[in-house]
């Protein structure tokens, strides 16, 4: 896993995504899931454009099932994006790197316009 993605499990999830400044986008996948792997790539990618504007995280389910079943993960890839400590949107299946940068796009314009001009904002 590249550093521009955090690593999120049962134990560590609340602080590292509910209790997250700004918005957070969780890609909930597993190792067996061919999907899973081709959205790996793009889910890199989305990391590095927003490394200062958004936190991406990844759940694997297998190590993170009480997650998992907490967001009512049924299918996977889902991305599901948090901000304020609660689900603003999902997306169920591979999406394009359009398509996710548009669902965080959406939620960075949401913050006061002091938190969304600084391009060097660290989040978390």
């Amino acid at each position: 896993m590249s550093q521009n993605i955090i690593e999120a499990n049962d134990g560590n999830f609340d602080p590292v995504v509910l209790q997250a400044d700004g918005p957070v986008l969780v890609d909930f996948w597993a190792e067996w899931c061919g999907p899973c792997r081709r959205l790996a790539p793009t889910i890199e990618a989305v990391a590095v454009d927003y490394t200062t504007r958004a936190r991406v995280v990844k759940l694997n389910v297998d190590a993170g099932p009480a997650t998992a079943r907490r967001y009512g993960i049924q299918g996977i890839p889902t991305l599901i994006l948090f901000r304020d400590g609660a689900e603003k949107e999902r997306i169920v299946g591979a999406a394009s790197k359009e398509a996710i940068s548009a669902l965080i796009d959406r939620h960075l314009s949401a913050l006061p316009d002091s938190e969304n001009r600084s391009e060097n904002r660290k989040v978390g």
